[in-house]
């Protein structure tokens, strides 16, 4: 079992910067697939950012790209997500997950089903 927490998240105003971080418990963190999803009130579930096992391959949102950067560190056990140049559209509770994988990301993870575990989430709110 594998326990994904989230943090970082709070109050900013647009165009401000945010680091989310996902601490993961368990050893094989190096093994795993990590992605960002977010949820806004009344929305569905969306795929933010996705990295695998080395960091060698990444996958974005379009909206995101340019401002948003994942990365991992696994000797921490730890992703990140980068959020820069915030928008009021990008308010939302952003989720990690975790798949025991190893290989390249494809579109299969941009998707909920992609993934085993799942963090509680943290609220990122921007303000205009």
């Amino acid at each position: 079992q594998v326990q994904l927490v989230e943090s970082g998240g709070g109050l900013v105003q647009a165009g401000g910067s945010l680091r989310l971080s996902c601490a993961t418990s368990g050893r094989t963190f190096s093994s795993y697939a990590m992605g960002w999803f977010r949820q806004a009130p009344g929305k569905e579930r969306q795929f933010v950012a996705a990295i695998n096992w080395s960091g060698g391959s990444t996958a974005y949102l379009d909206s995101v790209k340019g401002r948003f950067t994942i990365s991992r560190d696994n000797a921490k056990n730890t992703v990140y997500l980068q959020m820069n140049s915030l928008k009021p559209e990008d308010t939302a509770v952003y989720y990690c997950a975790a798949r025991s994988t190893r290989g390249e990301i494809t579109n299969y993870f941009r998707t909920t089903n992609a993934y085993e575990y799942w963090g509680q989430g943290t609220q990122v709110t921007v303000s205009s």
